[in-house]
């Protein structure tokens, strides 16, 4: 019975209270709008925002079901887990939901969907935004419109979309559809965005300041916007990243491909004009990175979500107003840490049960044993 009871213990803790323990440690970031509030208007002006990315449910095609039951496991205790004990107002999902989305059949397609709406359910008070990315849809040379459609159906998301939530404005990429290339996905995108940007920019134009083009816009919160979408704005590579999680010494220095691995700097300098945003949120990279664009304009790269692909996931905690934003790193438990856990319970279980057989003899007992055998 103690035997059932101390590996029932550790199972227990390993997979559901490490969860807890490791994300209660976790603190909304203060914004400085906010240190000058009191809490009631902190609360009602503040929106707290979690931001992950690549989370990769595995297929039926690449998924092994011991690494599919494992893994998400642990993204959906992790998920749960901060939503009870964080509460944030909204959450985003970089794009790369899935792992098959560029070539799961619609039988396939429809059980991918409902595991995610298992494991990442969340209570009427919060909301939850998907961006697309390329395992959803396929990198462009694979992109179709029906995969493109088969993801807005499910997840409401259209590039060009524009988010606003007190006060807030939030601009959504399909950052796939940024080829450049004129293709029929790629010139619908483009043309929402150009459509929003115009709506933007005149609704950020001082009252006094008189332009035709803006006299039948439809005004929006003058709030700088904050871009998302799931591949990073061009960079060379991620030589100058740093931070326990970004990526290996080995990969930094390695070139990234423009519409690849990053934007292209041609795409990027478009979304910088369209918008001028204050800050850019990316994945794709599967490592953390911050970027400073033309000086001013941060962006900060997501790690995945998943124990797949990094030893240490995490997820981006922010703390946003309409003229300022804090953002937090919250980590969630190492694998390698809850493997020595397991290790180390299962060396002092194999103790406890050979002391329970008597089947350890003191060292010198032993030692005499094997003197007097000799003897003999």
């Amino acid at each position: 019975l103690k035997l059932v009871c101390f590996v029932r213990s550790v199972l227990i803790f390993c997979e559901f209270l490490i969860y807890y323990v490791v994300i209660f440690q976790c603190r909304w970031p203060e914004v400085k709008d906010g240190a000058h509030m009191g809490e009631k208007e902190t609360s009602a002006s503040v929106l707290k925002a979690i931001i992950l990315a690549d989370t990769h449910l595995l297929g039926e095609i690449k998924g092994h079901w011991l690494d599919k039951l494992r893994r998400e496991w642990q993204m959906e205790r992790s998920f749960q887990t901060a939503l009870w004990l964080l509460q944030p107002d909204i959450v985003f999902i970089l794009g790369d939901v899935f792992d098959e989305g560029k070539w799961s059949s619609p039988q396939a397609w429809a059980d991918d969907v409902r595991r995610f709406r298992k494991m990442f359910r969340y209570p009427v008070s919060t909301e939850l935004v998907v961006i697309v990315g390329n395992h959803d849809i396929g990198f462009h040379y694979e992109m179709t419109t029906y995969k493109v459609k088969r993801f807005e159906k499910v997840f409401n998301f259209t590039s060009g979309k524009l988010i606003t939530r007190k006060g807030i404005n939030f601009v959504l990429v399909n950052s796939v559809a940024m080829e450049g290339d004129g293709c029929a996905v790629c010139r619908t995108a483009e043309a929402k965005l150009v459509a929003l940007s115009h709506k933007l920019n005149c609704s950020q134009q001082k009252p006094n300041h008189s332009d035709k083009r803006c006299s039948d816009v439809e005004k929006l919160p003058a709030s700088e916007p904050i871009l998302l979408q799931h591949y990073p704005l061009y960079r060379k590579s991620d030589a100058e990243c740093s931070g326990e999680d970004s990526a290996p010494p080995e990969e930094k220095t390695i070139p990234f491909k423009e519409n690849y691995d990053v934007l292209s700097q041609e795409a990027s300098q478009k979304l910088l004009w369209w918008f001028h945003p204050r800050l850019v949120l990316s994945g794709h990279t599967h490592s953390a990175c911050e970027v400073l664009h033309a000086g001013k304009i941060p962006e900060i790269s997501v790690p995945s979500f998943s124990w797949r692909n990094r030893n240490n996931p995490s997820f981006i905690m922010g703390s946003v107003t309409p003229t300022d934003f804090s953002l937090q790193k919250c980590f969630l438990p190492y694998e390698s840490r809850v493997f020595t856990i397991y290790c180390a319970a299962g060396a002092l279980l194999v103790i406890l049960i050979l002391a329970h057989f008597q089947l350890l003899t003191p060292p010198f007992y032993f030692a005499q044993r094997l003197i007097s055998k000799h003897k003999a």
